[in-house]
């Protein structure tokens, strides 16, 4: 959400900054509203003082004996009027907030100019891309071959883009997402949380994910939301509440399941793990002073890289650009692992985790504040969350890059504790 001060004080910036999103001005628009309001608050203001006014003035004049209709007939005109014009308030105030809310976050000075993720700038690469001496297969084939990756039996109980993983595949997702909360909590210093996977709308709000983003998601017939991310019920904890800024930064982890409804996605990846409508996920979150953000940032993406040193797969890191940037991001961080087996085998480096800080674009919509010790001023905190990581893109790219001549699977030797093996064979 985007604060209507800013607006008023820096309308050219304002326009400018959206047009980097390929969005036409809007500062003129929400301006008109915001001063139309404005005025009518204050000629309500008036009026109300005048009614007081004249109440008072009536009391008098009848307690002298004097002819009070006059001002008894400004007094009900004033109430009569009344009513209209708080409607008036009211709907412009909605019209307001619909824009403010609607607009995405502006982007930091720092995102380069592009359309679309071919602009995306390379940060860094790590590890060394693996040979085969055969032709690598994609983890579908792979899965398929264990028995133990069913995409006819998910289909079967929930339709396309739903899955079974059987076995070892399905105590390696278990394996994954224990190895990477024993890190994120022993070694980074994050609080483990468990949220409910149904959010209320507010919820779905404070983060960005409504109104824009509905046909993304999943409702219930209830008014409730499936989430997305975990990103959703961590980043709301703060909601509707004052930090203290001893207490920040605030770091939270957790493991869920996410659903998507992947509406804007239809015909993209419709073999095998990529993009289901049900997956899971760790997530990391941070509530940060304004001052801390961008060096978070970095913080969080190191992390999520860390994640995949440990497993010994090899990725990049790229800065997204204006046209790729996320509609609540500031700026983001992707890191893409590399699949083998994608691309008829000759590979391709796709998307595993987004590292991205919010400002106080979520804070805002969420009213989440910070105040320092003996101070009566507030703040808006600062947002970040990053996937470290997707459980199940992180299962394909130990599957692809794992593979052996026999079928079999060599797993990363940080998962040998977690899985009592070193390897995965056919049922």
């Amino acid at each position: 959400m985007h604060d209507i001060r800013y607006i008023r004080e820096h309308a050219e910036a304002f326009d400018a900054a959206l047009a980097r999103r390929s969005l036409a001005p809007k500062s003129a628009e929400i301006l008109s509203l915001d001063e139309e309001r404005r005025k009518l608050q204050t000629d309500m203001q008036h009026l109300q003082s005048r009614r007081n006014e004249a109440s008072k003035e009536i009391g008098k004049v009848k307690a002298s004996g004097g002819d009070a209709d006059a001002l008894m007939t400004e007094v009900a005109d004033i109430k009569a009027r009344m009513p209209a014009l708080e409607a008036r308030e009211s709907e412009l105030a909605d019209m307001l907030t619909t824009h403010l809310i609607s607009l995405p976050n502006l982007l930091d000075e720092t995102v380069p100019d592009g359309a679309d993720e071919d602009d995306n700038q390379l940060l860094r690469e790590w590890g060394t891309i693996p040979s085969f001496d055969f032709t690598p297969q994609d983890h579908v084939s792979l899965g398929e071959a264990l028995q133990q990756m069913d995409f006819a039996a998910g289909a079967k109980l929930s339709g396309a883009r739903f899955v079974v993983l059987r076995n070892q595949l399905a105590k390696l997702e278990r394996a994954l997402a224990s190895f990477m909360l024993d890190m994120h909590t022993n070694e980074f210093g994050y609080i483990e949380v468990l949220p409910p996977a149904l959010v209320r709308g507010e919820t779905m709000q404070g983060t960005g994910q409504l109104p824009k983003f509905a046909d993304d998601l999943f409702h219930t017939e209830d008014d409730r939301w499936l989430i997305p991310t975990a990103e959703v019920p961590l980043t709301n904890l703060v909601a509707d509440s004052i930090v203290a800024a001893e207490e920040l930064p605030l770091r939270m982890t957790a493991y869920t399941p996410c659903f998507r409804a992947e509406a804007g996605s239809a015909g993209r990846d419709t073999r095998g793990m990529i993009r289901q409508h049900q997956f899971s996920k760790v997530e990391l979150v941070s509530v940060v002073a304004p001052d801390k953000s961008a060096e978070e940032l970095d913080r969080m993406t190191h992390i999520a890289e860390t994640v995949l040193q440990r497993l010994g797969l090899a990725y990049r890191v790229m800065k997204l650009c204006s046209g790729d940037t996320g509609f609540s991001a500031e700026q983001t961080n992707d890191i893409e692992v590399w699949l083998p087996g994608q691309n008829d085998g000759e590979g391709q480096y796709r998307e595993i985790s987004s590292c991205s800080n919010c400002g106080p674009f979520q804070a805002r919509r969420m009213k989440a504040r910070m105040r320092h010790a003996g101070e009566k001023d507030t703040h808006f905190v600062h947002t970040l969350n990053g996937s470290a990581l997707a459980i199940g893109r992180c299962m394909i790219a130990i599957l692809e890059n794992g593979q052996q001549s026999d079928g079999s699977i060599l797993l990363p030797d940080v998962l040998h504790s977690y899985m009592g093996t070193d390897r995965i064979t056919a049922d």
